[in-house]
C-alpha cells in the first residue's frame, strides 16, 4: 500500500468543511472568553499566565516525546528569555533549548514561516546534542526516515516520511501553501488551517529529530496568526493525556487524503486545550484573591502556599505533606505542625486523612 505522499497531488487532502462549522465556531467563541478575562487581569498576573502556560506546554510537548524535563528549571529558562527576572538556576541544555522555542514562537508569531524559522526552532531544540548529523537544516541521511515500535527481532514500520532527497521541494511547497493561507483573507478557517499545517508537517517529517515538538510549535504559531494575537493554548498539555488517540489520528492518513478523521480530532482535543486554559486563567484570579484574602500569613507558610500554586491547576499530586511543608521551609516538626494547624483553622487549607496519611489541599471554595 502506498503511503500517501507516494499519492499523485498528495498535498489536495480531502475533507468535509461541513463537520467542522460548528467546532469552529467554538473555537472563535472561546477565544473571545479567554481574552475577555485576560484583559482584566493585573500586568502580574497576566504575566504569570504567559509564563505558566508557557511552561506547562515546553513540559508537554517534552512528555509526548518521553522527555520529561524539571519545571522550575524550564520556567527559570523561560524567564530568562522574556528578560524577567529569573532564579539563575543551572539549566540543562534540553531545557534551556525547548524553552528559548516557546518564547520564540511567542514573541515572534507574526513572521511569515520559511525554511529560516524551522532551522532556528530546531537549531533551539537540538541545543547540546551530539548525536545529531545535521542541526538546523533539513534532514540528509539516505537510509529511509521511519517511524518504528517493537523490539529489533521483529519491528514494525507504521509509517516512512518522503526520502531525504524529495525534503527540500516538500517544505518548498508547506511554506508556500502556509503563506498563502495566511495573506487570503478568504483562506481556511483557523481550526482546519492549524490542523492541516501540523499533518502536513509530520508526513514530510523533515528533521532527523524533534518533528513532534516542532511541528505542535507550528500550531501555536498557526493559530496565533489567524487570530492576530499570540495563542493561549494548552495544546501539548491535552495531547500528553490523550496521546494514543493523538497518534493513531495522525496515523488514519498515512495511505490516504482523506483527513476527516484527523481534522475531528484536533477540533476537539484543540477546544479541550482552550477549555484547560480558561481553567487556568480562573485559577490565577483565584490566586490572586487567595493571597489577598489571607495577607497576615508568615513567611514560611507563603512560601509554601506559593510553592503548591506554582504546581497549576492540579496542585501536589496527592496533597501536601507535613514532609513536603519541612522539605520547602526547612522548619522543625513543631513548627510545621503549628503552621499547618493555623493555615487549616483560618481556612487556607484543607484536611484530609490522619497521622501519616495527613494532606492538606488548598481551599478555593470560600473566595
Amino acid at each position: 500500500m502506498k503511503w500517501i505522499w507516494q499519492h499523485k497531488n498528495w498535498c489536495d487532502f480531502t475533507y468535509d468543511p461541513s463537520k467542522l462549522v460548528e467546532f469552529e465556531n467554538e473555537f472563535h467563541k472561546n477565544i473571545g472568553i479567554i481574552y475577555g478575562v485576560v484583559s482584566h487581569l493585573e500586568s502580574d498576573s497576566l504575566e504569570n499566565l504567559k509564563i505558566d502556560i508557557l511552561t506547562q506546554e515546553a513540559l508537554s510537548t517534552s512528555s509526548i516525546e518521553g522527555e520529561i524535563l524539571k519545571r522550575e528549571s524550564v520556567q527559570s529558562s523561560i524567564r530568562k528569555h522574556l528578560g524577567l527576572k529569573s532564579d539563575y538556576r543551572k539549566v540543562q541544555p534540553n531545557e534551556a533549548g525547548i524553552a528559548e522555542m516557546m518564547v520564540n514562537i511567542y514573541q515572534h508569531y507574526d513572521n511569515p514561516l520559511s525554511d529560516e524559522t524551522f532551522f532556528l526552532w530546531h537549531k533551539m531544540l537540538m541545543n547540546g546534542r551530539r548525536d545529531i548529523e545535521v542541526i538546523g537544516d533539513y534532514r540528509q541521511h539516505a537510509e529511509p526516515m521511519q517511524i518504528i515500535s517493537g523490539n529489533f527481532s521483529a519491528p514494525k514500520v507504521f509509517y516512512e516520511a518522503p526520502p531525504s532527497t524529495q525534503v527540500r521541494n516538500e517544505m518548498e511547497r508547506l511554506i508556500a501553501w502556509y503563506n498563502f493561507q495566511i495573506d487570503n483573507p478568504n483562506g481556511m478557517p483557523s481550526l482546519i488551517f492549524a490542523g492541516i499545517a501540523h499533518l502536513y508537517f509530520e508526513i514530510i517529517h523533515p528533521f532527523e529529530d524533534g518533528n513532534g515538538r516542532i511541528g505542535r510549535a507550528l500550531v501555536e504559531k498557526a493559530i496565533s496568526q489567524k487570530i492576530k494575537t499570540p495563542s493561549f493554548n494548552s495544546l501539548a498539555k491535552v495531547i500528553d493525556s490523550n496521546k494514543k488517540a493523538y497518534y493513531d489520528a495522525l496515523q488514519s492518513c498515512n495511505h490516504s487524503k482523506d483527513v476527516n478523521k484527523w481534522l475531528l480530532f484536533f477540533a476537539k482535543i484543540l477546544l479541550e486545550s482552550q477549555q484547560y486554559t480558561i481553567k487556568m486563567v480562573s485559577f490565577l484570579v483565584q490566586k490572586s484573591r487567595f493571597f489577598i484574602k489571607y495577607n497576615d500569613i508568615n513567611e514560611r507558610q507563603s512560601k509554601v502556599l506559593l510553592r503548591i500554586f506554582d504546581e497549576g491547576i492540579e496542585g501536589f499530586r496527592g496533597g501536601l505533606s507535613a514532609a513536603n511543608y519541612k522539605s520547602i521551609t526547612g522548619a522543625s516538626a513543631a513548627t510545621v505542625t503549628r503552621d499547618l494547624q493555623e493555615l487549616t483553622n483560618i481556612k487556607a487549607l484543607t484536611k484530609t486523612g490522619e497521622l501519616k496519611y495527613t494532606r492538606y489541599f488548598l481551599n478555593l471554595i470560600d473566595l
